[in-house]
This record gives structure tokens, sequence and C-alpha cells, in this order.
């Protein structure tokens, strides 16, 4: 079984996009792979954070992840800062990348803006952070979305280097795992704009923990256009509001967007809300009722993250002190 890694910001309560672009992937994923799932802590430090909520954020995170159904017994689930074998791996590698490959990342200068001078130099090396997150297991195998290529592109590149510096075949190639095309859920607001939790109104996303009422409302509301639906995905060009609704009910009913077409071509809005609303009741109910029941007992979800962070060091721990020992650190 080839060994994966991902990981996810610790931002709370994951959104539906979050759950159909990335953790309903990683649960499909444990049947036939060694699954490593992280919740980025220290990612989340190239951002100033509240300590109180960054704690509390980690903790939604990892108790929605595993009541997405995601196994901590059979797999890891543990939070970053848990392991120091991240950061002891991430500082070799800030010595082993180039800052012209870091100049290239695109990310950063998405995320620094037009004031690059005022930006966290961890936002700077983030990608150095993450290399270290996959190569301290000697993971192969990384799921990844378009906005991560360049990244992954990277920390390839900085194990070559390393493997080539000090004349050695340690750092195995990470091949990117794709997985078909991914459901890229949008605000439920403006069909143009990603469903993200950075999003100042609450309507724009439907959150895993949203009761019925909440998520029967929200799509209620959800902004579209005065047609019916069309027969063909191609009658969807030019209304991604209706895409996008229509691509959450496939992607729900395990589907195409032509199948829900070939069930609701013709209807108006107004019968397709309520099924759809229906649908995402049925689907996220259980995961926001386990969510629930896990972060009702704080002590029990710590106990599977400290698990988690026993396990995953046993593994990393070995790797990153034959690093350290490579690249001559003295070991007493």
């Amino acid at each position: 079984m080839q060994r994966i890694f991902s990981g996810i910001q610790p931002s709370g309560i994951p959104t539906l996009g979050n759950y159909l672009g990335a953790i309903r992937n990683w649960v499909a994923l444990q049947g036939q792979h060694e699954c490593i799932y992280c919740v980025v802590d220290l990612h989340a430090l190239t951002a100033w954070q509240e300590p109180g909520v960054l704690r509390a954020r980690t903790r939604e995170m990892a108790a929605s992840i595993i009541a997405c159904g995601v196994d901590p017994q059979k797999h890891i689930v543990f939070h970053q800062s848990a392991v120091p074998a991240h950061v002891r791996l991430a500082w070799i590698f800030n010595c082993v990348a180039r800052l012209g490959w870091l100049n290239r990342m695109t990310q950063f200068k998405d995320k620094a803006g037009s004031d690059r001078e005022a930006a966290s130099a961890g936002l700077y090396v983030y990608p150095n952070l993450m290399a270290a997150d996959i190569h301290a297991y000697h993971a192969t195998r990384v799921p990844v979305g378009d906005d991560q290529r360049q990244h992954l592109e990277l920390a390839n590149d900085i194990a070559q280097k390393f493997n080539h510096d000090y004349e050695v075949d340690f750092f195995p190639n990470i091949e990117p795992l794709i997985l078909g095309p991914a459901a890229r859920v949008m605000s439920l607001r403006d069909g143009s704009k990603k469903m993200s939790k950075s999003d100042p109104s609450d309507q724009s996303r439907i959150n895993l923990t949203d009761s019925a009422d909440e998520i029967s409302n929200k799509i209620k509301r959800a902004k579209t256009d005065p047609e019916p639906l069309p027969e063909s995905v191609a009658g969807l060009e030019n209304r991604p509001e209706a895409r996008n609704l229509v691509g959450i009910y496939a992607a729900l009913s395990d589907g195409s967007s032509a199948d829900v077409l070939a069930q609701f071509a013709g209807q108006g809005f107004g019968k397709f809300k309520p099924a759809l609303a229906e649908l995402l009741v049925e689907k996220l109910r259980p995961i926001a009722d386990e969510t629930t029941r896990l972060l009702g007992d704080p002590g029990a979800l710590d106990a599977i993250l400290r698990d988690g962070a026993r396990r995953a060091a046993a593994i990393a721990d070995p790797i990153v002190a034959e690093a350290e020992r490579i690249v001559g650190l003295l070991k007493v």
C-alpha cells in the first residue's frame, strides 16, 4: 500500500466545499492506501491567529474529518504542531530550497498581494514546510488540487537537490494523486467565487453542522436566474449559479450534471431547490450529529489526536533523524 499524506488548514467547521472538494476524497482513499491526515496548524500561523480560536478550530476540523468517515484507528489523524519532526525537516529544506524557486510560487504572490514587504517570512517559506510535511513520512502520493500542483513540484525539486547534494537516494519522488474532476463548489451568493469561510456572509456557504432549517433557508435564498433548468450541460454555460447548484446535487448523489438535468430538465428552481435541500440534509445530518458528539467530549477527541501524533512521530522521527545525520548534524 502506498503512503498518502494530506493536510488541511484548521479553519473550524468545514464547508460543503471542503467536504466535496477534499475530505470526501480522503475517506474514499482509505481502502487502498496507508493514509496520514494532518490538521496543519503551523501553516495557519502564516496569518495572525487568535490563540484560543486557533485551538478551537483545530479541534473542530479534526472532529469534522473523523465525522466525515476518516478512521483514526486504521489510519492517522493528528495536528501538525504535535510532531516536531515537521519543523526540524522544514529548516533543512529552508537551507536546500533556492530563493529563485520560492520567487516563482504564484500562491505567495496571490496571498501577499501588492504589499509584498509586509508579508510574513512564514508565508514565503510555507512551501518548504509543506514539502517537509510530506517527505517526513516518505509519502509517495498526495491528493492535490490545481492550486497545490506547483508546491508539489517544488517538494520534488527540494528532494532531488537534497539527494544530489548529499549523494544519497533518500527522499522518494512524490506523485500527485488525481482523483478525477473534483467537485468545485461555488458561493451560494455569487457563482463566480468559490465557497469560502472567509466570505463575510454565512448565507454564501453550507457548513457541515448547519441544521436542516439553516440548509433549507440557505438553498431557498441561493442566487439563481429566472430560466428553467436546461436539457443538457451545454445549456448551463453562462449560468454560473445554476451550474453550481446542479453540480452540488450531482456530487451528493454520486452522479453527473447530465444525470441531474435528465431528472429536472424544464423545471424551475422553485421545484429543484427543495429537492437539493432535502438531499443536503440527508447527506449532512449524520456528519453534523457525529461532529457535535465528538466536540462534546474534548478529552476523548484530544486522546485521538495524541494517539495520532504518537503514531505519526513513530514514522517521521527516524526519517528526519536520518536526514539530520546525512547533513552532518551531531547526535550525542
